[in-house]
């Protein structure tokens, strides 16, 4: 028997279905016809047959004697003198003997032994097709169930190598990502080495040319500082030779009173201090600043520490901020200013 993979369980069609049903019923028929032949057939009055069974050890009784005909009637006789009577004869033991079994119809018998053969033969065919049909859909239900289990084992292990690719494909994604940032920031990097050096080399290049214009700078500040000595030197010689003999009083150019305040305020202007100024006391820090005539800062000394580093330093980058500082009113700079900053005192 063929099974479809594909189509759904269904019960097989049963070929010799009205074949079986035809024979039964014809069996059954011919069943009845005998049944009612039979009793039909001894309905007829049964002829009682008697027999003797002798055995030589037991004595029976002689057999009856044969009935006596009756006779005739005849004409009454003359009438004689009575005569003695025989005595009559001892009577006769009679053996009722049983009527003969009566002999089994072994036809019959045997036909209906036959039909009963034939239908326990049919019964049987039945409950074995019946068996069959339990066996087949036992095997189709299990086919069925093996290949569903068989799908389901190919889907999960699809779904799993699925997986394994998105997972693969991801992890590819993610080491390329990961190359390319790598990538990205060493080229970063090589980028930030390369301008670090190139401004390394800038500031380093600034430095001398800075170095080497404060050196002009000095040379021409003393010169202009002999040259204005010179000049003092002769004022001040003119003035002694053109005294009337009196003691000779040399007078210095006035201090700016508001030039010391200038130079702070700037500076404090562009101190930018993060940390907490809740300290004990009020730290103060001392530079000594010095400058070119054109007020541009050349070099920054720390005097004094405030002890604490982070307001050393803010300090002291605002002082290099406020390069150039302001001048006097009469354009000129002190050479070298000192200047306390104290840290309470910030705007």
């Amino acid at each position: 028997m063929k099974f479809d993979d594909e189509a759904p369980y269904r019960v097989p069609r049963d070929q010799s279905r009205w074949r079986s049903l035809a024979l039964a019923a014809a069996i059954h028929a011919g069943l009845f016809f005998f049944l009612w032949i039979g009793v039909h057939w001894q309905s007829s009055e049964p002829v009682a047959v008697e027999a003797e069974v002798w055995d030589m050890k037991t004595q029976a009784a002689a057999p009856p004697a044969p009935p006596v005909a009756a006779p005739e009637p005849t004409p009454e006789p003359v009438p004689r003198p009575p005569a003695v009577a025989a005595p009559p004869p001892p009577p006769v033991a009679v053996v009722d003997t049983p009527a003969a079994p009566k002999p089994p119809d072994i036809a019959l018998e045997r036909r209906l032994a036959k039909l009963k053969a034939e239908k326990q033969a049919e019964q049987q065919a039945q409950e074995e097709q019946r068996k069959q049909q339990e066996r087949d859909k036992a095997q189709l239900k299990a086919k069925l169930a093996q290949k569903k289990e068989e799908e389901a084992k190919a889907a999960k292990k699809a779904e799993a190598e699925a997986e394994a690719k998105a997972r693969a494909s991801r992890d590819a994604q993610a080491k390329a990502r990961a190359e390319a940032e790598q990538d990205k920031l060493d080229k970063l990097n090589d980028k930030k080495l390369a301008d670090k050096k190139l401004a390394d080399k800038k500031l380093e290049d600034s430095k001398l040319a800075k170095a080497k214009k404060d050196a002009e700078n000095r040379q021409d500040q003393l010169a202009q500082d002999k040259a204005r000595a010179a000049e003092m030197r002769r004022i001040t010689g003119a003035a002694g030779s053109g005294s009337t003999g009196t003691a000779a009083k040399s007078t210095s150019p006035g201090r700016d009173s508001g030039y010391a305040a200038a130079v702070t305020s700037k500076i404090k202007s562009n101190i930018a201090y993060g940390g907490s100024t809740d300290v004990a006391g009020n730290p103060r820090a001392v530079y000594q600043i010095e400058q070119l005539p054109t007020g541009e800062i050349i070099s920054i000394k720390k005097l004094k520490s405030s002890g604490i580093a982070a307001y050393d330093s803010a300090v002291e980058n605002a002082i290099a901020k406020s390069s150039p500082l302001p001048k006097k009113k009469d354009g000129t700079v002190d050479r070298e200013v000192n200047a306390g900053f104290n840290m309470k005192d910030l705007p």
